[in-house]
């Protein structure tokens, strides 16, 4: 038993065999994981039911469980069908999380189309998919180096 808040053995397999630069995708409920991911990516189902489990619960344990560099979201449309004219509010949730947690992390963009591509590298290591049903809740995380 570990004695760490990370306890799924896929995830934390996954992450103990990652290195620096490697890429984990945590994906809302919405997000297209089978088609959008890189070619040696692996996906880890915790999508319960919707709001089951959130996005930010994921967020919160990975960053106790591995060295974080970057966070980066996908950015919201400003036109059509999806458009918001602010943030979207699980934006906020997120800086909160990384701020809990002791980091100083900010958020990044990337262009809604762009984050696709950037998820479908060899980097993307990982998909972790909730059940989140927040608008514009994908995020990637770049893994770092453990510093002793």
């Amino acid at each position: 038993m570990l004695n760490h808040p990370l306890i799924h053995p896929e995830i934390a397999r996954i992450l103990s065999a990652s290195g620096h630069h490697s890429r984990v995708l945590i994906a809302d409920g919405n997000y297209p994981v089978l088609n959008k991911r890189g070619p040696r990516a692996e996906v880890v189902h915790l999508n319960l039911a919707p709001g089951m489990v959130r996005t930010t619960h994921v967020l919160e344990t990975l960053l106790e469980a591995a060295p974080i560099d970057d966070i980066y979201v996908m950015d919201y449309e400003r036109e059509g069908q999806y458009a918001l004219e602010n943030d979207p509010p699980i934006w906020q949730e997120y800086r909160s999380v990384i701020t809990a947690g002791g980091s100083e992390l900010e958020l990044k963009l990337i262009e809604k189309w762009k984050f696709y591509e950037a998820v479908m590298t060899p980097d993307h290591v990982l998909t972790i998919q909730t059940g989140e049903t927040a608008g514009f809740a994908n995020l990637i995380l770049d893994l770092g180096c453990r510093v002793v």
